[in-house]
């Protein structure tokens, strides 16, 4: 059968209102109706629109630019979670930079569950945000960003960060720090203060290219050093105790005598739990973190961290997403400085480290310094 003239002008695969109603076996203006809820429609009708509406992946209100005139002002903003303060201090930054461009935000969060972030991006992309802010579970291999993709929809990655043999790497807009850069040099100052027995405290690698990246950095380490490499310890992103897996690390008589942790979240319950255990952090083990959350700064001892810089991943990002909205082509990566911000829970290793921790005392306070790493020359325009 030859295709209609409206048929042809639509993108193959995208269904229309008219699909949706021939597979609910309705009219058109029934499913307008369910869709916008502005007349009453039996619970029965409903459930055949809304079903053939997912089966067939219909949304009202698509994003693509080419299928509209008008935008809305709302930027879509999609992230694992706020309980984590980093992700908390960029949804601050994107708002101020939003609000400064006469924009609002509309916030959804995934949990660190990456089945979600379908489902969250639906959300967002029906209350036609013009463009999305977010970070996904991992960038190279994600539903969610194919379809922003296939659909035309604006976005920018913040803290996501795709290696340079990705097959996505040219065409996904990212906003990071080189993760595995400074989580190596991180590692590289724990070697330089005496460490030779350096663990690592890792999140979800499944749920985070992040932590995935951080770990290699630990790797090239150790490796560089001509260290041994130990297994990670891993723990869910949202789990509340690290005590059971810090004790079966700890006792060993080998124990490590640092810990280096994929984020602050981490570090700052890893140091909890130390506590809880009778270990004292950096007299018995050193404990370094990932992020630079301000948090960090208020804890005793203080944290000893990579420092993300946050609220300028986030202006970077609403500039490079307002001018990909505005029809303008993404050029490259934006890679911002990290620096290794230096405090109190990181020391030269125990003389005779033991399974057996040292009687609890007052930490010492020493002075912190700031270690700045070279910019990656990529500039988004």
């Amino acid at each position: 059968m030859p295709r209609s003239a409206t048929d042809r002008r639509r993108p193959a695969g995208r269904a229309t209102i008219l699909d949706v109603a021939r597979r609910a076996r309705v009219s058109a203006a029934t499913v307008s109706r369910v869709m916008n809820e502005s007349a009453h429609v039996s619970d029965e009708v409903a459930r055949a629109v809304l079903d053939a509406a997912a089966r067939l992946d219909f949304r009202p209100n698509l994003l693509g630019r080419n299928l509209r005139a008008s935008r809305t002002r709302n930027l879509g903003v999609l992230l694992p979670t706020l309980s984590h303060p980093v992700f908390a201090e960029c949804v601050q930054a994107l708002e101020s930079a939003a609000r400064a461009s006469d924009h609002a935000l509309m916030l959804a969060t995934t949990g660190y569950d990456p089945a979600q972030e379908d489902g969250a991006l639906e959300l967002l992309l029906r209350h036609r945000v013009d463009g999305v802010v977010l970070t996904v579970a991992d960038a190279a291999r994600s539903r969610v960003l194919d379809k922003l993709d296939r659909e035309g929809v604006p976005y920018v990655l913040v803290y996501n960060q795709l290696g340079r043999r990705s097959t996505h790497a040219a065409a996904r807009p990212t906003v990071s720090v080189d993760n595995r850069a400074a989580a190596r040099q991180m590692v590289e100052h724990l070697i330089g203060l005496g460490h030779t027995r350096i663990a690592m405290v890792a999140g979800s690698f499944r749920q985070s290219d992040r932590t995935r990246l951080r770990h290699r950095g630990y790797v090239d380490a150790l490796r560089a050093a001509g260290l041994s490499v130990p297994a990670p310890v891993e723990l869910p992103f949202m789990a509340a105790d690290a005590r059971a897996p810090l004790h079966e690390l700890m006792r060993g008589r080998e124990r490590p005598t640092a810990l280096f942790c994929s984020s602050d979240q981490l570090a700052l319950r890893v140091m909890r739990d130390l506590a809880q255990l009778g270990f004292a952090v950096p007299r018995d083990v050193s404990v370094a973190g990932f992020d630079g959350v301000q948090l960090g700064t208020l804890t005793v001892p203080a944290l000893t961290t990579v420092e993300q810089p946050s609220p300028q991943i986030a202006a970077t990002a609403v500039d490079l997403l307002l001018h990909l909205i505005g029809g303008q082509r993404y050029l490259a990566p934006a890679l911002l400085h990290h620096t290794l911000r230096l405090a109190e829970s990181t020391a030269a290793p125990p003389v005779n480290p033991s399974s057996q921790p040292a009687a609890a005392s007052p930490a010492r306070r020493s002075t912190r310094s700031t270690d700045d790493v070279d910019p990656l020359p990529t500039r988004p325009r």
